[in-house]
């Protein structure tokens, strides 16, 4: 292992050498991120998955560095041009910008005007006229005209333009002008002149100046959209005359020399020619490259809380795909995830422009009431997309006049359309619709989110900002890491779990999932995890690497439903006979007051077994099943509606946040439109980001602070006073 890259990551991660030549060197073996941060925290220090991820990411990014520094110092060398104080500050290079910088003197280039020029033979000209000389500046370039230059003139020119070329090239140079751009630069957006922007989605950048070092990611991301969509036209604007004084104090060693005033236009060529549009490229792709990774970092923690939502356990649930003309779709599904019955109403209107009869409602709440009471239904999942609140309105109803004991959420539908209309969802339900398949996975994401969330393309799930404007590759490898990390914490039980679960988990892939499923549907529900090294291509590591993941409640062996991993078994048995544990009984008071009363450091030193092991161990025994997602708060459920005539200014609610971004979080309160809660009014210190006070899947405590009853929009506030 390289060990400057090593030192990089300590320093960057703030780990020890020990901890990152460990994981390297696990991962190296083949182990996942999941596995490592749950069974091999005695090897890591106990370092998470964040921490193991991030190492893993710094050491392939400096990996990259590196080779790219071993190509540039080959390429370099070839020309024989390598000197050791080049070599030295290549090999220095924290950032691959700056290895580019230093390479560029030394690149095959396109013709310019500096080549054309060297081609004509006024290099040596270039060169006479760097050393400041004294003598006439004319009668030297007289020298050079022939054939192929035509004048004096000429040959001037084409020296200038080689310096330029000089100037531009220097690594050194460019550097401090970025820097320089970076910290006194402005962005400057105005509208183009025949733009058409009918929704003034980009109003606000119609005529913006924002600085560099203070523009807000989320801004930047808005603003390359509407500059790729032709609305606006964007520019960094900096004061030129900081640049020019700053290359002419570094080129011009004397001021007196006839050769100065020719050396100020090859500087003001340079830089508006060729430094100032590379720079701005530069600059704005560094802001873009920030942009994306709060995006794909804000869209990654959202999703890692929608996925955690606490699933709703043991309840039979209606889920409703609203609609108008169409009609809203059904689907009764059992505590087990089962549909039982599928249909659809009409409680709106059947086609454009109709209005709904008094027979269509009647027999809507008919057919609601019938499957309310047949299948004992609880909890109505309705879908938040279009005619959401309508049907939230008649369910409310509903329950209002037949006194029915059951209750209404409103589920984020998000990514449902997208399972629907998947391969996946037609093996699921071959003989349902797409719509009545929305329906299914309504009333299931309400019972276990993780389970029916993973079945959609991460990028589907709507709680990210501009999600569509950043690198596909970055924000796919980022999400299936939240989700990968998601489904491992929660465990997986291998008898209930879908294919598209079960590919998550660590170890596992798209064929071993499926070989699972086509298993357990042949030879029946797994017994205990043994049974898993007899499906087909499950190899040692790929069990080693799964099975503490999945579980087997009810099975033949009570360790099985625990986090405990195979390989601990003979410890935890050993435990367990020692104090007269019945695997039956974990989880019982009994069990709990015998660990309660058990000396760890103890028992750690007589069986030689590391601290981590042992804790994981007598927790599984005091709750086998635990699951991560049991501290967060339920969703909430309704049986009233709430209307924004109903609002009044100070009024006080209990929302769910849906989504959070960089300036705030959207909350729904039961209104069409979620409210928004601005980061100003989150709490009365300061806050960097939302993200510091709320989650999606937060219940918070919000007031309305303002109304706009013609666009249904509200702001909300959680502070009390409004201030």
């Amino acid at each position: 292992m390289n060990e400057h890259i090593i030192n990089e990551i300590k320093k960057t991660l703030q780990v020890s050498e020990k901890q990152v030549t460990t994981v390297l060197g696990l991962l190296d073996e083949g182990n996942t991120i999941p596995f490592i941060a749950r069974y091999r925290k005695e090897a890591t220090g106990g370092l998470d998955e964040e921490k193991i991820n991030d190492i893993f990411k710094t050491w392939d990014y400096q990996n990259n560095l590196l080779k790219r520094k071993e190509d540039v110092l080959r390429l370099i060398d070839e020309k024989g041009m390598l000197t050791e104080d080049l070599k030295q500050d290549i090999l220095a290079a924290q950032k691959l910008v700056e290895v580019e910088d230093l390479y560029r003197p030394y690149k095959e280039k396109k013709k310019t005007k500096a080549t054309e020029a060297v081609a004509k033979g006024l290099e040596p000209l270039a060169t006479w006229m760097m050393l400041f000389p004294y003598e006439d500046v004319k009668e030297e370039a007289k020298k050079y005209v022939n054939d192929q230059v035509a004048n004096v003139d000429e040959a001037i020119e084409g020296a200038l333009h080689i310096i330029a070329e000089m100037i531009s090239d220097d690594a050194n140079y460019r550097k401090d002008l970025r820097e320089m751009m970076v910290k006194y630069g402005t962005v400057i957006t105005t509208v183009k002149k025949n733009a058409v922007d009918e929704r003034k989605v980009y109003e606000m950048y119609y005529d913006f100046n924002e600085d560099v070092s203070k523009i807000r990611p989320h801004r930047v991301l808005a603003i390359n959209r509407a500059e790729n969509e032709k609305i606006i036209t964007v520019k960094i604007e900096l004061d030129k005359e900081r640049m020019t004084a700053y290359l002419e104090r570094k080129l011009i060693r004397d001021d007196n020399s006839i050769v100065a005033p020719y050396f100020k236009i090859a500087v003001e060529d340079a830089l508006k020619r060729l430094i100032y549009p590379s720079l701005e490229r530069e600059v704005r792709s560094e802001l873009t490259e920030k942009a994306e990774e709060q995006a794909i970092e804000i869209f990654s923690m959202n999703l890692q809380k929608l996925l955690l939502q606490p699933p709703l356990k043991g309840k039979v649930v209606l889920g409703i795909d609203p609609a108008f003309r169409t009609g809203c779709k059904l689907s009764v599904v059992n505590a087990q995830g089962t549909v039982l019955e599928k249909g659809v109403i009409y409680p709106h209107e059947r086609a454009v422009g109709a209005t709904v009869t008094e027979r269509q409602t009647v027999e809507s709440q008919q057919v609601l009431v019938r499957l309310i009471k047949k299948f004992g239904v609880e909890i109505i999942a309705i879908g938040n997309g279009t005619a959401s609140r309508e049907t939230e309105a008649f369910v409310a109803e509903l329950i209002k006049t037949t006194q029915l004991p059951v209750q209404y959420v409103i589920v984020n539908e998000a990514g449902a359309s997208v399972y629907s209309a998947s391969e996946l969802a037609r093996e699921e339900f071959p003989d349902f619709s797409v719509e009545e398949r929305s329906a299914a996975s309504i009333a299931r994401r309400l019972q276990d989110p993780l389970s029916e969330l993973v079945k959609i393309d991460p990028k589907s799930i709507g709680v990210g900002q501009y999600q569509h404007d950043v690198t596909p590759k970055k924000l796919n490898d980022s999400l299936n890491f939240v989700v990968t990390q998601a489904v491992n914490q929660v465990g997986v039980n291998v008898n209930t779990a879908s294919k598209a679960l079960l590919m998550y988990v660590s170890g596992l892939n798209k064929s071993s999932a499926e070989n699972i499923v086509k298993f357990r549907d042949t030879t029946g529900r797994f017994t205990n995890r043994k049974q898993l090294l007899k499906v087909p291509k499950m190899g040692d590591k790929s069990y080693e690497q799964a099975a503490g993941f999945l579980r087997i409640p009810d099975g033949d062996e009570a360790l099985d439903m625990t986090a405990v991993h195979p390989e601990s078994y003979d410890i935890a048995q050993t435990i367990m006979k020692r104090y007269d544990i019945d695997g039956l009984m974990f989880g019982k008071d009994a069990v709990k007051d015998i660990i309660k009363n058990i000396n760890r450091k103890q028992l750690q030193e007589e069986l030689s077994v590391d601290k981590y092991t042992l804790d994981d161990i007598l927790d599984a025994f005091i709750a086998p099943l635990r699951d991560p997602r049991d501290q967060f708060a339920q969703p909430i459920l309704k049986s009233e509606i709430l209307k924004i005539e109903d609002l009044v200014i100070g009024m006080e609610l209990e929302g769910t946040v849906r989504n959070v971004v960089d300036f705030g979080a959207f909350v729904d309160i039961g209104l069409k439109e979620d409210g928004l809660v601005h980061i100003s009014k989150m709490a009365k210190r300061y806050i960097k980001h939302p993200r510091d006070v709320v989650n999606v899947g937060d219940i918070v405590k919000v007031y309305v602070l303002n109304i706009d009853t013609n666009r249904g929009k509200v702001g909300l506030t959680m502070l009390k006073d409004g201030k």
